[in-house]
């Protein structure tokens, strides 16, 4: 018998259960896993309140991020056995896996072998963030040594990613928080500066910063009429990646930005790369490489217990985190 966590209604924390249930052995391509941490996601709370891409269909399960060791393979599984330390990187729907549980079920091609040198706290909390931040600045960015990346929300655990990421590459992440309270935070993270957009001028800093060069890249989970403000100073030949709508508000984009320095604007989300199994390869690659070097460090910000798993909800509704939730089970 595995606890795991599900709900019956949408709406608030409140609906969210945890019951026993007997996990059936794995399927084929399907591996069992014994948790040990999970990972929150924004996209779990927007499904617990029926606001996602997929209804949820009741009883309903959620969880696309845990950590821990395997405990049964399918049939068709080769590469991971038994006692395997492995993680699992978010690309398939709450309608057919969730990793809200003690014990799940994951299909194979979303499940890794992480580095020895990371926890497993540390391990549930990195696939999704660094894998998002990949896939933009890296797969489709081609970020460069030297180049200027705007990372704006960048004390989510995404845009933390992207500061670490930029800096691996030789490239200045550049951080946009609404107010200076996370200024030294940003700058411990490797952000090489800071704007307080509520505070401060974005365009007039943003120009200053790049010493008029404008941003390569601009990566951003806002949207929102400040978009204007952030074409104005990107670079010629600039992408703006749009990975989510924290402001649900039209974009307005001058067409003379677009068109006098041929930017691309596109819409990204992490299933471009986690469903694609060329790219996904190389995302793994790139990641392990970075978490088992140092370079990458997924930051943590506060730890619950799956008893816990409705205010671990709550807390992160909040919108105070800095860095990644995670649910510890022992």
């Amino acid at each position: 018998m595995s606890k795991v966590v599900t709900f019956n209604r949408t709406g608030g924390a409140e609906v969210l259960e945890i019951i026993d249930v007997q996990v059936p052995a794995p399927a084929a391509s399907e591996v069992r896993i014994r948790v040990h941490a999970i990972g929150l996601n924004r996209a779990e709370i927007m499904y617990r309140n029926g606001q996602y891409v997929i209804a949820p269909v009741f009883p309903a399960r959620l969880g696309y991020e845990a950590a821990g060791v395997v405990d049964a393979v399918g049939e068709n599984v080769n590469q991971f056995s038994p006692g395997d330390r492995v993680s699992v990187i978010p690309s398939f729907m709450f309608s057919e896996y969730g990793m809200y549980g003690e014990v799940v079920n994951a299909p194979v091609h979303a499940v890794v072998k992480h580095p020895e040198n990371l926890s497993f706290e540390e391990a549930a909390a990195s696939w999704m963030m660094y894998v998002t931040a990949y896939g933009a600045l890296v797969e489709y960015g081609r970020l460069q040594a030297g180049q200027n990346v705007v990372i704006r929300a960048a004390s989510s655990s995404v845009g933390l990613a992207a500061i670490q990421i930029a800096r691996m590459l030789g490239a200045r992440p550049i951080a946009l928080t609404r107010s200076s309270d996370k200024r030294e935070l940003l700058l411990n993270a490797g952000a090489a500066a800071v704007i307080a957009t509520a505070e401060q001028d974005m365009v007039a800093e943003i120009s200053r910063e790049t010493a008029g060069q404008g941003a390569h890249i601009v990566f951003d989970p806002v949207g929102g009429p400040d978009v204007a403000k952030l074409t104005q100073v990107m670079a010629p030949q600039g992408m703006f990646f749009q990975y989510g709508a924290l402001d649900s508000r039209d974009m307005l984009v001058p067409v003379f930005d677009i068109l006098g320095k041929h930017l691309t604007l596109r819409g990204y989300e992490l299933f471009e790369i986690t469903t694609d199994p060329e790219k996904m390869a190389r995302a793994k690659s790139f990641v392990s490489a970075g978490l088992r070097s140092g370079k990458l460090k997924p930051v943590i910000d506060k730890t619950f217990t799956l008893d816990e798993i409705a205010d671990a909800q709550r807390y992160m509704e909040t919108n105070g985190q800095v860095g990644k939730i995670v649910v510890t089970i022992k």
